[in-house]
């Protein structure tokens, strides 16, 4: 019963009541809407994001924000595509293109923790870091030298799904699995309600918020490998803007920017609102620039939502301490 009364859980509900009326909606007002051809679209274009959101919820329950995911995913593509084009197979360029997000991830974790930078400061320049470096192995081209199979982990199918959808679902069980049975989930809501608290109870409060700074850095990796592969090639501008939808999706699952609450399983129903939103909006013929407009209004009215529950969860707080 506490579990379902919970502030996150509560969201959760809400958004899930969101996303049926958004259902109902758009299969009244857009042809083909409720066709399991577009519904397979939709799994494969939110994989992405749900990829990264779901290890970037972690972050950010942590008290953390990680805002390099969108440059990561690019370096990790164009990475996976020079390696394929030097010889080496697509198995291995994927691997290693992911291991390309993992490294990216330690160096957030250290200039946060070791260093002391903001995590926002810190995140922004990895963020043009990792972009630029895309753009200087690439030298601002996209990269098509690569092996005939590449385009089949994006745009193929497993098991009659989408096959970045089945992908998505073996890293949010996974993380799942992480932030509700392992002590790295019970540490991570520890260190984002009371850092200091945190410390004091003998909390390796460092080594915790390295590791999910890592465990974004390899899920925006892995998420690279796979917009890459539905490109076909290795991009320096992919993953342009992925950074907002991901904050987006998170925010709308539940997830605090203050810290200390969230769910990945809530982040993915952010991520299919997301997903359902511009894939109605598409259906509708609606004209980019509208819907730029559209998802920077989510963007704005998920945080304020998020300020607005929060400033009432402090309230009542204080009410209750002077009881």
């Amino acid at each position: 019963r506490a579990r379902l009364s919970s502030p996150t859980n509560q969201k959760v509900l809400v958004n899930l009541a969101v996303l049926v009326a958004l259902w109902i909606v758009l299969s009244l007002t857009a042809d083909n809407f409720l066709d399991w051809t577009n519904a397979k679209n939709i799994l494969r274009q939110i994989s992405i994001v749900a990829i990264v959101a779901s290890a970037a919820t972690l972050v950010m329950v942590g008290g953390g924000l990680d805002l390099s995911v969108g440059g990561i995913a690019a370096l990790s593509g164009v990475a996976a595509a020079l390696i394929a084009a030097e010889g080496a197979g697509t198995e291995v360029s994927f691997v290693l293109g992911a291991f390309v997000g993992v490294g990216v991830g330690l160096v957030n974790g250290i200039l946060i923790v070791s260093v002391g930078l903001n995590p926002v400061i810190a995140t922004l320049g990895t963020l043009y870091v990792a972009r630029g470096a895309a753009n200087v192995l690439s030298d601002g081209l996209p990269i098509y030298d690569v092996p005939l199979d590449w385009s089949s982990l994006g745009t193929g199918f497993t098991f009659g799904l989408p096959t970045p959808a089945i992908i998505l679902a073996v890293v949010v069980l996974v993380l799942w699995i992480v932030q509700r049975s392992t002590l790295l989930g019970k540490y991570t809501v520890a260190v984002g309600s009371n850092f200091e608290a945190a410390r004091l109870a003998g909390i390796p409060v460092d080594r915790v918020r390295i590791a999910l700074y890592v465990i974004s850095g390899a899920a925006a990796g892995i998420g690279g490998i796979v917009l890459s592969s539905i490109l076909n090639s290795g991009q320096p501008t992919a993953g342009t803007g992925l950074e907002f939808d991901v904050i987006v999706a998170a925010i709308l699952g539940g997830t605090s920017l203050t810290g200390g609450q969230g769910s990945v399983l809530g982040t993915i129903v952010g991520a299919l609102i997301v997903g359902t939103v511009n894939n109605g909006l598409n259906l509708l013929g609606v004209q980019s620039f509208w819907q730029s407009i559209v998802q920077g209004l989510i963007l704005v009215g998920a945080v304020g939502l998020d300020a607005v529950v929060q400033r009432r969860r402090g309230r009542r707080f204080r009410i209750a301490a002077l009881r």
